[in-house]
């Protein structure tokens, strides 16, 4: 990532807003820890990419949520299961809900969706998003940071490979055990 940040220079910023518009923790994570090892990236200019990137996905979402409705879960059926989830938490936690469904793994990416078939308001969605936003940036980049300074470059080399590792574990455990749950309840 350092090459990159170096060949890239401010262009680099650009690219994590893009990269944070349609997801990002990793990156954001990775890119502030760079920055706290080797100086090549500045967070309060890193931290303002990432707000304005997340920002403006999840209005893209909410909007086209909102103006397809329930056809834009025809198109994606895989995802209903999660819009439900995103649904029921925006019924039971409101405002919350929306300041944190960033931080809850599985349903980011369709939340502002829920949000925007839900009829949420448009006004009060923009200002609640924005400052979740911003939440989201400082807390990663503060915490990619911390990692970075504490660690530093080889052992945070390290630790992202592991960590990295024991998700795709984890994921690749997950499929098969659901998948055998699946099965057992068909036979069952």
């Amino acid at each position: 990532m350092a090459e990159f940040w170096a060949e890239w220079g401010d262009l680099a910023y650009l690219l994590a807003a893009i990269w944070a518009f349609f997801e990002g923790e990793t990156f954001v994570l990775a890119a502030a820890a760079l920055g706290a090892t080797m100086d090549l990236v500045d967070p309060w200019v890193l931290m303002a990419s990432v707000w304005i990137g997340s920002y403006l996905g999840d209005q893209t979402w909410f909007y086209l949520g909102r103006r397809y409705g329930p056809a834009i879960l025809c198109r994606f059926p895989r995802s209903q299961p999660q819009v439900e989830r995103a649904s029921a938490l925006l019924d039971r936690y409101g405002t919350l809900f929306i300041l944190s469904f960033r931080f809850l793994y599985g349903i980011r990416n369709v939340a502002s969706v829920a949000c925007g078939i839900a009829g949420y308001d448009r006004l009060r969605f923009a200002v609640l998003n924005f400052a979740a936003a911003g939440i989201w940036s400082s807390s990663f980049v503060a915490a990619g940071w911390f990692l970075g300074a504490w660690l530093g470059v080889d052992m945070l080399f390290w630790t992202i490979c592991s960590i990295a590792g024991l998700a795709l574990v984890g994921f690749i455990g997950r499929h098969y055990w659901r998948r055998s749950r699946r099965r057992a309840a068909a036979t069952g």
